[in-house]
């Protein structure tokens, strides 16, 4: 019998983030965002910053990731991130304050290093916001 639900767990290196049975999750692949669902085929994928929404029932959930991996099984999806937030969680005035930051750094960058850091700020802050503001739908 054909398994109705997914195993979703979501690990930083701090703590478990998510660990709930779920119908579907999607996240943002480093190639593009992808969808699991119950008895999805094996892959590993590269995560870029982004949301992962996950539906429990009819209850759409969100998570703000700034990166890491996500290994897909057929019954269940582990995803390592860096950072992972739940967006009901993130101050949404903070994460604007963060992305006005790191746009300036980026527009006044004096090196190489200090654009990458910029880049991934300003990653980082913008899925926090789209996050938050989805949640708040």
């Amino acid at each position: 019998m054909a398994e109705k639900t997914l195993q979703l767990e979501v690990v930083t290196p701090e703590q478990t983030v998510v660990s709930e049975a779920v119908d579907i999750v999607m996240a943002p692949g480093y190639f593009g965002e992808f969808g699991a669902l119950p008895n999805h085929i094996p892959f590993l994928a590269q995560l870029q910053p982004g949301e992962v929404k996950y539906r429990i029932g009819g209850q759409l959930e969100y998570l703000a990731v700034s990166g890491g991996y996500a290994e897909v099984l057929p019954t269940k999806v582990t995803i390592l991130a860096t950072t992972a937030e739940h967006a009901k969680d993130i101050d949404l005035e903070r994460a604007r304050a963060a992305r006005e930051r790191a746009e300036q750094r980026l527009k006044e960058r004096q090196e190489e290093m200090d654009f990458l850091r910029a880049e991934a700020a300003l990653q980082r802050a913008i899925a926090r916001i789209r996050a938050a503001e989805r949640a708040k739908l």
